[in-house]
């Protein structure tokens, strides 16, 4: 069954339902790194947006979002949006990304002053991109 249809907007599933659904260990993943590196909490938000409804995942620090994530079944997408501040250091790294993230950085179309990656990820590398796009966004300090 689809993820929005499974929970509906009264309905909050748990952190466990959420990982059940996905059942990758990538999801894990990225949640531990997100509250380890960055001391976050995520927040959970329903969206009505036809691109992707149901619930996802927020993570934000110090008033800017550092991502959103949203359930599959088997994966997640994470959006990661690249605005005019990190623009040159992506752009600089882009040609080390996966094939899947440099396609999106060439074809994702702004909004608002900044790029919006809607990023699958499947694979140990696509999810190191990730959270390199993320370390552009918000530095953690002592970390390059």
């Amino acid at each position: 069954m689809e993820w929005a249809g499974l929970y509906g907007a009264d309905r909050q599933p748990s952190e466990a339902q959420i990982a059940e659904y996905i059942a990758n260990p990538l999801w894990e993943n990225l949640n531990g790194f997100l509250r380890e590196s960055y001391g976050v909490q995520p927040s959970y938000d329903y969206s009505t947006c036809s691109g992707q409804p149901g619930w996802n995942v927020k993570y934000k620090k110090g008033g800017r979002a550092l991502c959103t994530l949203y359930p599959m079944p088997g994966f997640f997408i994470a959006l990661v949006t690249i605005g005019a501040k990190e623009e040159t250091e992506a752009e600089l790294l882009a040609p080390t990304f996966t094939n899947h993230v440099q396609e999106l950085m060439k074809t994702a179309a702004r909004v608002m002053g900044a790029r919006w990656l809607m990023i699958h990820v499947t694979d140990e590398q696509v999810l190191d991109d990730v959270k390199r796009l993320i370390r552009i966004r918000y530095k953690i300090r002592g970390v390059k």
